[in-house]
């Protein structure tokens, strides 16, 4: 940990940088787009899955944790229903309003190696490790095993429905099969050549197949070869030499004009289906593009109506603009690179100096350390305490946490999973460190989708189903059930956020409906409701003096609500009617806190991955003319000329790669920051490639 002095025209802070928190995202496993509602499913390496909406700046909706050795081989949109199969051998359906599984059904074939829907909405496929493709019926609640397809010699490792739900091509070692889902016969066998030299040897895994409309079967295989097949004479069409390596992943656009394919060398290739002369009709598949944006396996590649998306072992989700389908250059036609969930890992207990580290299967509690003195701006000041791990605390069971909290007073810690709620009394004594599990927990303590404490530390706020928010009261005596906040809407979403007021009369919660609910504490009742906003709300925060609800969006818009006059505010007002700076606008990652200044009432302090920004009601608002990054232009002016210059918003990029930023009550910063460089030393070596002269 190092503390810095930072001041600038932004206010006076000492930042503790801490770097201790040894966050390591899970890689990519696959990828599935749905069309209709413009959501993208990702899962990864650790079973959780994530649902992103490709029209809100690729918001992370909604995050279901992961199970110990629940690995997840295939994703499929049925609808809007989610379904997964994996090496456990089940087929998973989730509750995307609830964020949690629905249930698992065993397909009893070993390891299911990939999953595909039809286009009907009416049918699954598996494939699996004992050679059978496995037809399962979609029903209202549930889906019901069907029947078997010819069974093969080998596992089959990926899957295809042709559009009109009548045929399946499937790719497995050395050979591509089609099988007519009527009969469950095999129409054609097409080999896939091993390659030459020393390769002969080794069997040519067919990764990936994707069925054309027009009956081209199109293959990536571990050659490093994309390959045409045309389904009606069972023969090879044409070849494409992409890489030395494999071609593990490929996806078709909506209107079959375009593919692309994520290799083991990090690249994506784009082909697409063009006349080769001028004013005929004749067209083919060309390699048109090439994209460098991994450093690792590519293991899914999905084409959406704009973009490509991409994931793979380096952990980060690539959003690759395609700009011949944009009309205008906006924040959709820029490179979207997503490193970091939009949710928050850590909490801070800002009464006593403790930060609550949440990974998937444990926490960590940390003490900060002290500095001495003060020093110019910019400066490292002598740390004389280092920051101290006072606690390790491991989850019980097999499910990843799902949130987590620490009271302001440092002396409680909550944590729930899909199943349980566990609560925590800290107790500490002459740098001895003991906790106290709260066994007898009211019943609506089941689980929670978000955990929060009242300013004093005197009650828990846990968000539960259908939008409903609980509260219990918390005493050295146990936890008492208090009583159940209801919104008037009748959302079934799930909570997101929450947020209480320093007062204790006041708590908001924000759910994936983009509702945002008010409740009164002392009535226990609901206040009013926020008009809802088309963009999700990202982070929030009630100011300590006014009682204003602060809110930022997706879109990097943002809106203060006055609670006790049920309105928006003056301020509020006048920033949607004169809008927002187009560099504020385009910035590519949500901001995840809000946070205010006692000291300074007409500062609100926000952070994203890449800045901390201070805005200051009392100035006024830049325009497009103004320079936006004015920092070093203000210190440069006398203090008379900076009156003229100033406006509301001050940006620090001093730091990088944020988690978390949280005002201190000494008027000190903590900024947690996970430096992408060393989450990229702790990942696997990638392929070695040869560099020219090398």
């Amino acid at each position: 940990m190092m503390s810095t002095d930072l001041r600038s025209a932004m206010g006076e802070f000492k930042v503790h940088r801490v770097r201790f928190f040894d966050y390591m995202p899970s890689g990519i496993r696959a990828l599935a787009f749905n069309q209709d509602t413009e959501r993208m499913a990702v899962a990864r390496m650790d079973g959780s899955v994530e649902v992103f909406h490709c029209s809100d700046r690729f918001f992370q909706e909604k995050i279901i944790p992961g199970r110990e050795q629940f690995g997840i081989e295939g994703l499929s949109w049925v609808g809007e229903r989610l379904f997964s199969a994996g090496l456990n051998g089940g087929i998973t359906e989730y509750d995307l309003t609830n964020q949690k599984v629905k249930y698992t059904i065993d397909a009893y074939g070993g390891p299911i190696w990939t999953i595909a829907g039809n286009q009907q909405g009416t049918h699954l496929a598996v494939g699996c490790e004992d050679g059978t493709v496995k037809l399962f019926e979609v029903n209202e609640d549930n889906i019901q095993f069907e029947r078997n397809l010819d069974r093969q010699k080998s596992r089959i490792v990926s899957l295809s429905w042709h559009p009109s739900g009548s045929k399946i091509a499937a790719g497995m070692m050395d050979m591509i099969q089609v099988f007519n889902v009527e009969t469950g016969h095999s129409m054609h066998r097409m080999l896939a050549d091993r390659g030459v030299g020393t390769s002969r040897s080794k069997e040519c895994v067919v990764w990936s197949v994707v069925y054309l409309s027009d009956g081209t079967i199109i293959t990536g295989d571990s050659v490093g070869m994309v390959k045409l097949w045309d389904d009606q004479t069972g023969t090879l069409i044409k070849s494409h030499n992409v890489t030395k390596c494999d071609v593990l992943a490929l996806s078709v656009s909506q209107n079959e004009d375009s593919l692309v394919a994520g290799t083991s060398e990090g690249i994506v290739v784009q082909f697409q289906f063009v006349s080769m002369v001028l004013g005929k009709d004749d067209k083919e598949w060309v390699r048109t593009r090439t994209f460098r944006n991994h450093t690792h396996d590519i293991r899914a590649v999905a084409e959406i109506t704009t973009a490509v998306v991409s994931g793979g072992m380096d952990a980060q989700l690539v959003v690759r603009p395609l700009l011949d389908k944009i009309e205008e250059r906006s924040a959709a036609s820029a490179l979207r690179k997503i490193h970091f969930p939009h949710r928050r890992l850590v909490a801070c207990a800002r009464k006593s100096g403790l930060m609550l580290f949440q990974y998937p299967g444990h926490l960590e509690l940390w003490r900060l350390g002290e500095s001495e003195g003060k020093g110019i701006p910019g400066s490292s000041l002598f740390v004389k305490r280092n920051p101290e791990k006072l606690l390790h605390l491991k989850v019980k069971g097999e499910d990843h946490i799902r949130c987590s909290a620490v009271s302001p007073c440092g002396e409680w810690i909550v944590y729930s999973t899909a199943s349980t709620l566990r609560l925590y009394r800290l107790h500490c004594d002459n740098n001895n460190i003991s906790i106290t599990k709260i066994s007898k927990l009211p019943k609506v303590l089941s689980s929670a989708n978000q955990l929060c404490f009242s300013s004093d530390s005197s009650h828990l706020f846990s968000a539960s189903a259908q939008s409903s928010v609980h509260l219990v009261s918390i005493s050295q005596s146990g936890c008492k059930f208090v009583g159940t906040l209801k919104p008037k809407s009748g959302s079934h979403q799930a909570i997101h956020l929450l947020a209480a007021s320093e007062d204790g009369k006041w708590v908001a919660s924000a759910n994936s409906d983009h509702e945002v609910h008010i409740y009164n504490l002392q009535t226990r009742k609901a206040h009013c409701t926020v008009p809802i906003y088309s963009s999700a709300v990202t982070a929030m925060g009630i100011h300590p003096a006014t009682n204003c609800l602060f809110m930022m969006h997706a879109d990097q818009q943002m809106f203060e609500y006055s609670i006790e006059q049920k309105q928006y505010t003056d301020w509020s007002r006048t920033v949607q009617r004169k809008g927002l700076h187009r560099l504020w606008v385009e910035r590519d990652t949500p901001c995840l806190n809000v946070m205010f200044n006692p000291q300074n009432p007409s500062h609100v302090i926000l952070h994203d991955m890449y800045m901390l920004c201070i805005i200051d009601q009392s100035l006024p608002l830049p325009d497009d003319k103004t320079q936006f990054y004015n920092q070093l232009t203000l210190k440069s002016l006398t203090e008379e000329q900076r009156k003229s210059h100033s406006h509301a918003f001050k940006v620090c990029k001093t730091f990088k790669d944020i988690l978390c930023v949280e005002l201190m009550p000494d008027q000190s910063l903590v900024v947690v920051e996970r430096p992408l460089e060393d989450i990229a030393t702790q990942l696997p070596a990638p392929i070695k490639q040869k560099k020219f002269a090398t």
